[in-house]
């Protein structure tokens, strides 16, 4: 099978083998964002239609019915629903997160690189203060001076890892420039804009986005962590993190409310990180 499996490989390029593991992580991947995607459509109920008669319903395999196949929690809501739009909400977050700030380093990053003097001492400074300060400190500062709300937690869990992007792509950017094809392009007229976005970027793309698929698993627990201190999603939207912070009181009586979430937390987090280890070993040239 595996003489087969080379053989209809194109000439010269061999054939890619994924690990066991990055299969794995890359099939439950696509499920999470399957489920991010169809989580209205594939909720059995509504994550406040409440059934205080069947509260503490335990899973199916455990004393429960198919009618709420992980159980229910204190309120009968049916932890599978709100396990669902959880998940969408928290990807949401992350996603959008990530995206912020790795637009956001990356921007400055380019800058730092471009003009060189003082706009790189700010931006540098910028870098050392952001790593210097606490971020949970920082979150919990804004959150409770401003208020909650979904854009600003977004834009909030932006903030966080831009720094590294940067760092990255400030030192890309630098090395890129003492090469001879950004100089060719810059002396052909091409205006900085295009040099780097037309150029740079798609050069140090790779290594951006290894970046972005180790900070993601980061904004994921963050984001977690603040919603189980109630600081983050407000209800009645929910998140894992909610969740989470829901099912500690019930820990000893009613375990799956808890375990349900947080299952999805580990391993989502897993499946990124060994996703984004695996991008790096096929994408990072100085570690062929």
């Amino acid at each position: 099978m595996s003489d087969i499996a080379l053989a209809a490989a194109p000439p010269g390029r061999a054939a890619v083998r994924l690990p066991a593991g990055v299969v794995a992580a890359l099939a439950w991947m696509v499920l999470i964002l399957a489920v991010a995607l169809l989580a209205d459509m594939l909720r059995p109920y509504s994550i406040t239609a409440l059934d205080l008669r069947a509260r503490l319903t335990p899973p199916v395999g455990f004393g429960g019915t198919l009618a709420h196949p992980l159980g229910t929690d204190e309120l009968g809501r049916d932890v599978l629903s709100r396990l669902l739009v959880s998940i969408r909400m928290s990807v949401l977050i992350a996603f959008g997160a990530t995206v912020i700030a790795a637009v956001l380093g990356t921007t400055l990053g380019f800058l730092a690189a471009h003009f060189r003097g003082w706009v790189e001492q700010v931006v540098l400074m910028l870098i050392d203060f952001q790593a210097s300060m606490p971020f949970l400190i920082l979150a919990l500062s804004v959150l409770a001076f401003f208020g909650n709300s979904l854009p600003l937690f977004i834009g909030l869990m932006g903030l966080h890892g831009w720094d590294r992007h940067a760092r990255i792509a400030r030192g890309l950017a630098i090395a890129a420039n003492a090469q001879g094809y950004a100089a060719a392009v810059r002396q052909l007229g091409a205006r900085p804009l295009r040099v780097y976005l037309g150029h740079v970027l798609p050069n140090i793309a790779a290594t951006l986005i290894v970046s972005a698929t180790l900070s993601f698993p980061e904004v994921v627990l963050l984001e977690s962590g603040l919603s189980f201190l109630g600081l983050g999603v407000q209800p009645p939207m929910t998140s894992l993190g909610t969740m989470v912070g829901y099912g500690r009181e019930y820990l000893t009586r009613a375990a799956w409310i808890l375990l349900a979430p947080s299952t999805v937390i580990v391993l989502t987090t897993l499946s990124v990180s060994l996703l984004g280890d695996w991008l790096r070993d096929r994408l990072d040239p100085t570690l062929s």
